[in-house]
């Protein structure tokens, strides 16, 4: 059983919340974009309660992977399924939280094309170099 699994809701609500602005993007945002409004929490009801509790307080923080480990996965997975808005809102937080570096960048493009197809690598490719310059000149 998960060590976790004792929380208050409050607890895992609350380490979500902070999980979830490392993932989106968080207050560093800056730019207008829906990953900051979920990088600062925003939101209510039950489907975003569950997000937050569940996915980012609970998946997103079990033991086992690194939170870089995990961005790899779900970037492989939001370029395959061509879910571009996604793959940009994760390059950019992976980028400026350090956790990947432009050339990393660059070679998750280059390993990604071959599995993705070439139309996808293409796009990606154009995301990474639009954001490195972005990030570059900032």
């Amino acid at each position: 059983m998960n060590q976790r699994s004792d929380d208050s809701t409050r607890d895992r609500r609350a380490r979500g919340l902070e999980i979830m602005r490392r993932v989106h993007g968080g207050d560093d945002a800056g730019d207008g974009s829906a990953a900051a409004g979920v990088g600062r929490g925003e939101g209510s009801g039950d489907f975003f309660g569950m997000t937050v509790e569940h996915l980012f307080g609970e998946v997103w923080s079990r033991e086992g992977l690194s939170m870089r480990d995990r961005r790899l996965l779900l970037l492989g997975l939001l370029v395959g399924q061509g879910m571009d808005d996604l793959v940009e809102i994760q390059l950019d937080a992976a980028l400026r939280t350090g956790e990947l570096t432009p050339d990393e960048l660059r070679e998750i493009v280059v390993f990604l094309t071959h599995y993705a197809g070439w139309p996808r690598g293409s796009r990606l490719n154009t995301q990474v170099e639009e954001l490195i310059a972005r990030v570059m000149r900032a």
